[in-house]
């Protein structure tokens, strides 16, 4: 056996411990081995809605409480900052103990405000959210020989003006025979396998079965609150209880309790356990995805043939036309100059609000590397839905570390600017460090103020708002300094021809500017505008979003629209002796920001119709105009810096004096 056989084996027997006998998973993912009669804890979440988009607590509502009180779950970063609460609830299994007629509990009756707040939750179509084993639970209904697919199940529903709870659920535990995994198992037969142990969990004779699923079916029941007044929780129901979801019987009334019962049933399944997340993650669409990165190729390939003749048949030619004369030549056509080649004295020019310019670009080079990072790690799996709260955490982890890119590029861009001047470059990180997470706070804080008025769990505890200040100026902020001493140690970028004292004045346009920067937004938006919809429909309509692998190649693609549409309108701007190209090139590719807030706004008008509320339009709106303002911040960073290669590397091609 040759040494890398060798290596080959001692990684896979690392691993092997490291896992712990589990095999090979990706964070997150490892399985629960559970005995017959093993107990199975159910977990309930924030209550949600897609008419409010404002979470509430489970337990804000008259239903039965577990008997050790409630406690919370352990939560990360990500899960509170998306409005999560997930605490223990009194629902409680046994694996593979098939139960009926469980009675739960009977509620007080209830008072004027908690029969008001039911109504308003219940209005509002609010869902109940469980967790069996990390699987949210799902309902199946049928519409028109289809099965829908949903994850939880409603509060209640009206009726011809009289509401109903659904008090009585219908579990189905699916579960699957436990596979012991080992390397030979995972690798094939061979020298691994005779060399390396299976490493086992003790008591591996005992047959065990991991959750695969978990199904929920509401039913609204008239129960008899006088016979369970002596009853405990988790005992025989007296009667038999049949679940019809059809139809609906338990009225909400003032004044009256209402009684809790569940039912329990376990069923073997075919359905390995790395495929379980399958149902809630079918993949609808594919075909609509695969349209919107041909229609972006398309738009690609339109611009990249501009972008070639430019470079082929007007700038090559120009320059090698230059190149052929001979001095006296070149004297009489540099006095016959027309075009970009007029500005090269002001091309280099200092630009209007430079500092604000370098810090932006900074910021968006932070923004463009932590989306980069974020959906590469999403797209091999590191980011399941599994782990909740693992992509909010990481695009924070990955913003904060990327300070250090952020502020170099501020410093150094600030360095080439002025000329290599050293002075301010402190300030100059320093905003950098400041300016977009400013922004991030003062909208989160403003809408935090309307969570908080309206008691709901997606507003950000006071602990927390305190653990983001510390992360921002303790981590960010040094980073971000120090990129910005790297970026001052660095030397400035040298301009390829002197700048005149005297400005080149701009000759009077056809047309405004501002309107080819504006319009030259609609060509990235078309790449992204059906992607753009999954993606609203994720966060707004409560669907799992997990083509990440799309997401990355549409990433791309829009990457590089935004490069060549920039650098297109900059060669515009130049060949008609307009020099003021900084802001313009930045502002070309960043107005796509404009547009896909003009399609929120769309989508909340025709799409998110049943948005009740102006705190709820409000929270749209602020969400919305915080991700446009990091969209706008990348996308412009992406076509400034592809427009400043270009005129960088245009004026050096040829010398002008």
């Amino acid at each position: 056996m040759d040494f890398f056989d060798r290596f080959k084996i001692w990684v896979l027997a690392i691993s092997l411990v490291l896992n712990c006998g589990c095999g090979f998973y990706l964070p997150g993912s490892y399985p629960h081995k559970y005995a017959v009669g093993d107990p199975l804890s159910v977990k309930v979440n924030s209550l949600t809605s897609i008419d409010t988009e404002i979470p509430f607590s489970y337990y804000s509502l008259p239903f039965c409480q577990p008997l050790g009180g409630v406690k919370d779950s352990a939560e990360n970063l990500g899960e509170l900052l998306m409005g999560d609460r997930i605490e223990n609830s009194p629902y409680q299994f046994k694996m593979y103990n098939n139960e009926s007629d469980i009675f739960l509990c009977r509620t007080d009756p209830l008072t004027a405000d908690n029969f008001k707040l039911l109504k308003e939750r219940i209005d509002e179509m609010y869902q109940v959210n469980l967790i069996l084993d990390n699987l949210p639970a799902i309902r199946y209904t049928k519409k028109d020989e289809f099965f829908l697919r949903w994850t939880g199940y409603p509060v209640g529903i009206k009726v011809q003006e009289m509401y109903y709870v659904f008090n009585h659920l219908k579990f189905t535990v699916l579960v699957h025979k436990y596979e012991e995994t080992n390397v030979a198992r995972v690798m094939g037969t061979g020298d691994a396998a005779e060399m390396i142990p299976t490493i086992g969990n003790g008591g591996s004779d005992v047959p065990g079965y991991m959750v695969v699923g978990f199904e929920v079916v509401p039913c609204s029941i008239m129960h008899n609150a006088d016979s369970v007044k002596n009853l405990k929780m988790f005992e025989k129901y007296p009667s038999p209880i049949k679940c019809d979801p059809t139809t609906v019987s338990m009225s909400v009334k003032e004044g009256q309790p209402i009684v809790f019962t569940y039912e329990i049933a376990f069923e073997e399944s075919d359905i390995k356990w790395p495929s379980r997340w399958d149902a809630y993650l079918k993949m609808e669409g594919s075909k609509v995805h695969w349209f919107s990165i041909l229609n972006s190729l398309m738009v690609i390939t339109f611009l990249a043939g501009i972008v070639l003749v430019i470079f082929l048949r007007t700038v090559r030619r120009d320059l090698t036309r230059y190149e052929e004369l001979d001095k006296e030549a070149q004297a009489q056509m540099n006095e016959e100059l027309s075009g970009w080649k007029l500005v090269v004295g002001d091309v280099f020019r200092t630009p209007s609000n430079p500092a604000l310019l370098c810090i932006m670009v900074g910021d968006g080079v932070q923004i463009l590397g932590m989306a980069v990072v974020t959906i590469l790690f999403a797209a091999l799996g590191f980011m399941s839905p599994a782990s909740r709260g693992t992509l909010i955490t990481g695009m924070l982890f990955f913003y904060m570390i990327l300070g250090v890119l952020a502020g170099y590029v501020a410093v150094r861009l600030w360095r080439t600017i002025s000329s290599g001047d050293h002075k301010g470059w402190v300030s100059v990180a320093w905003k950098a460090a400041c300016f977009f997470p400013g922004i991030a706070f003062l909208i989160l804080t403003i809408l935090n103020f309307l969570l908080w008025g309206s008691h709901s769990t997606g507003a950000i505890p006071f602990s927390l708002f305190v653990i983001l200040l510390l992360l921002w100026f303790c981590i960010s902020v040094p980073l971000t300094l120090f990129g910005g001493y790297l970026g001052a140690k660095a030397p400035p970028i040298e301009f390829p021809v002197r700048t005149n004292q005297i400005p080149r004045e701009i000759p009077p346009q056809k047309y405004p500017s501002w309107l080819l920067v504006l319009g030259a937004g609609t060509l990235p938006f078309g790449t992204l505008f059906i992607e753009l919809f999954f993606i609203m429909s994720s966060l707004w309509m409560g669907r799992v979003y997990y083509v990440f692998g799309f997401l990355f190649i549409v990433l791309i693609l829009l990457v590089v629209v935004c490069a060549e549409v920039s650098l297109v309108l900059t060669y515009m701007h130049l060949c008609v002796e307009d020099w003021k190209w900084w802001w313009k090139s930045f502002f070309a590719s960043g107005s796509v920001a404009i547009y896909i807030f003009l399609y929120s706004v769309n989508y909340l008008v025709f799409d998110l119709k049943s948005l009740s509320g102006p705190v709820s339009a409000s929270l749209y709106l602020g969400y919305s105009l915080f991700m446009v303002t990091a969209i706008m911040l990348a996308t412009g960073t992406v076509g400034f810096l592809s427009s400043f290669w270009f005129v960088h590397y245009l004026f050096s091609s040829v010398k002008l004096d």
